[in-house]
């Protein structure tokens, strides 16, 4: 229960952020491939660092990768249908072949069907992830979050000494 109210605060934190809504669409899709793909690829690694080094909203990032860790196990079959297929396709052995005898790039686990479908899928699922998201937050930024702010709640709560005695020793993520 406790992770599931950090989760839905770490969301209003992330949509109510200075970020814009790419910045945060790009954190979220970034995240989903982190929560997709089997943790333990160099390609994550890839993904970690693209998280860290570009101008993406990090807790975004977290966030999509906490919601889509409970997905891809449920994905799963799809991904090891995907990745069976692709991996048994006669016309793409001398590819994968070619692929497993270069220096690095078996460090990927590539051979394993749920990792290649995971990683394809994820991949293929990236660009329509990130308009959606871009556009969700745009559209609850310019209407329920504008609302949520207005509110007589919201001001009481963020005008509170309470508050900002929070705000003063809580820790930034």
């Amino acid at each position: 229960m406790l992770t599931l109210v950090k989760l839905l605060q770490s969301l209003v934190k992330a949509l109510h952020s200075e970020g814009t809504p790419g910045q945060l669409a790009a954190g979220i899709a970034l995240g989903s491939i982190l929560g997709l793909t089997p943790l333990l690829s160099l390609h994550n690694a890839i993904v970690f660092a693209l998280i860290v080094l570009l101008n993406v909203s990090f807790p975004g990032a977290m966030l999509g990768w906490a919601l889509f860790v409970p997905i891809g196990f449920l994905l799963d079959p799809l991904f090891d249908s995907i990745g069976h297929t692709l991996l048994f396709t006669p016309s793409l052995t001398p590819f994968f072949t070619s692929l497993y005898n270069m220096p690095v790039v078996p460090l990927t686990n590539f051979n394993n069907t749920v990792t290649l479908g995971s990683l394809v899928f994820s991949v293929v699922f990236f660009l329509p992830l990130f308009f959606a998201t871009r556009w969700g937050v745009a559209r609850y930024r310019a209407t329920i979050g504008e609302r949520v702010r207005q509110s007589k709640w919201y001001r009481t709560v963020t005008a509170s000494k309470l508050y900002n005695v929070y705000r003063l020793f809580r820790p930034e993520a």
